[in-house]
């Protein structure tokens, strides 16, 4: 650790800080969690329990860091696509994967006990909300449990998983101690929030700092050792708590920022500007602003989710956050709003949405992805299936989807744009044509940056 103060810019301002948040810089060798020089002398083992769209970047991304990685997922289907080489993963951690199950040092199971092998468990499960917005706590239970059942002395057991404050002592270190493993002697605990962002290589887990905090200060030196092998830069902060509530304020900013984005939108619309433009130039001011651009909705697992994860322990508790609300409530009904632009447009020249052929373009929550975890596309869909449009959709990247109504869609060929009354930009991959989209009478672009059809309208 350095002896140094670290300086952070807040809102344009440098601040000092002592004794609070502290940089952490791991010794090149450390008994238990091995040679972090990745060149082939490391001797210590991870298991990573989750093979999802954060557990398999971090296990790709501990090659060549450690001599055995233990993958750990109960999803057998998820297992063989891995072994298979299928699953959505890009850049250098695919490089790193595919190294990985080459020369064997990747090794994956489904059964729980084979964490017990490791010197250091990371928990990467899901941590979604149900349909009433509650966080839905079985993968995540499950996996402590299942680790605390078969943890051994001297792991160091470092939860990922974006979750409410208290839950690394409450899952892990609590029945931890009720086992008879002393926290802080026998085992090691800690919190360090996952920081993947699915296909944007500007944002490289080893480029990208991470925050650890631990039950004790053994338990945080012990964290922020394993994962500086997969960063070159670790912040301590002085709790496992503080880690967690780190996590949640991040995307509850992100959240909060969308939300206003889409609402400045919407009233761009009403005086008939850009909003685009106006946040850019908005941007250009060096100090005291965050843009963020409008869009057809807010997917991904983050924010519309973890949010949910403080006002649920909040209003447990007798608390409310009404900011939060309200840009969650902002959030779920966007797609709700892409709709009912949908039928202003189509109205506009005496048409009906009920009956209307509507393709929605793009599925996935973001461009270059085949992610589809909360993504604004599904509800989108179903509403307007609801309203008796003839809804369908074209991703070259994802050809089949389950709405939240349950009924299965497979993605239209590359159509022709004369075919329908309605295109609406949901979602642009690069390195695809969509010139085909110049043909379609109407386009109605929720993102706000489709320029290939000059006659479109915006949400």
């Amino acid at each position: 650790m350095t002896e140094s103060t670290l300086s952070l810019a807040v809102n344009g301002r440098e601040h000092q800080l002592v004794g609070k948040l502290e940089l952490f810089r791991p010794p090149a060798k450390e008994q238990g969690n091995g040679d972090r020089s990745g060149n082939g002398a490391a001797t210590w083992s991870a298991a990573i329990v989750g093979l999802g769209y954060v557990g398999l970047p971090t296990a790709a991304a501990l090659h060549g860091q450690c001599a055995r990685i233990i993958g750990v997922d109960v999803n057998l289907e998820r297992l063989r696509e891995i072994e298979a080489r299928q699953a959505d993963l890009a850049g250098p951690d695919r490089v790193r994967l595919d190294a990985a199950l080459d020369d064997g040092s990747l090794q994956m199971t489904s059964d729980p006990a084979a964490v017990s092998a490791a010197d250091a468990v990371i928990i990467c499960v899901p941590t979604p909300v149900d349909a009433s917005y509650a966080p839905d706590l079985r993968a995540l239970r499950g996996a402590c449990e299942s680790v605390v059942a078969h943890a051994r002395p001297g792991q160091t057991l470092i939860l990922t998983s974006t979750t409410y404050v208290g839950t690394t002592r409450e899952l892990l270190a609590e029945p931890l101690e009720q086992r008879g493993l002393h926290v802080g002697s026998d085992v090691f605990v800690a919190f360090s929030p996952e920081r993947i962002d699915p296909g944007n290589l500007d944002h490289l887990q080893r480029t990208t700092p991470r925050v650890v905090g631990g039950v004790s200060a053994e338990c945080a030196q012990r964290g922020a050792t394993v994962i500086g092998h997969l960063t070159d830069n670790v912040y301590l902060v002085s709790s496992a708590e503080a880690a967690e509530a780190t996590k949640l304020y991040e995307n509850i900013f992100r959240a909060v920022s969308l939300a206003l984005a889409n609402e400045f939108a919407d009233a761009c619309g009403a005086l008939q500007l850009d909003p685009v433009e106006v946040t850019l130039a908005a941007a250009t001011k060096p100090y005291g602003f965050l843009g963020a651009f409008p869009g057809p909705g807010v997917g991904g697992h983050c924010i519309p989710c973890d949010p949910h994860y403080l006002l649920w322990q909040l209003g447990r508790d007798g608390h409310r956050s009404p900011l939060i609300e309200q840009a969650m409530t902002g959030i779920q009904l966007r797609p709700t709003r892409v709709a009912e632009r949908a039928r202003e447009v189509l109205a506009a020249e005496g048409k009906t949405l009920a009956g209307a052929r509507v393709i929605v373009i793009g599925a996935s929550y973001k461009a270059g992805v085949q992610d589809l975890r909360e993504s604004s596309a599904l509800p989108l869909i179903a509403g307007l299936l609801g309203v008796g449009a003839e809804a369908h959709y074209y991703d070259p990247l994802v050809p089949r989807i389950e709405l939240p109504t349950g009924l299965h869609m497979q993605s239209e060929e590359t159509p022709a744009g004369s075919d329908w009354d309605l295109a609406i930009i949901h979602t642009v991959h690069p390195n695809q044509d969509y010139s085909w989209v110049r043909d379609c009478p109407r386009v109605l672009d929720a993102t706000y940056q489709f320029d290939v059809a000059p006659h479109r309208v915006v949400v």
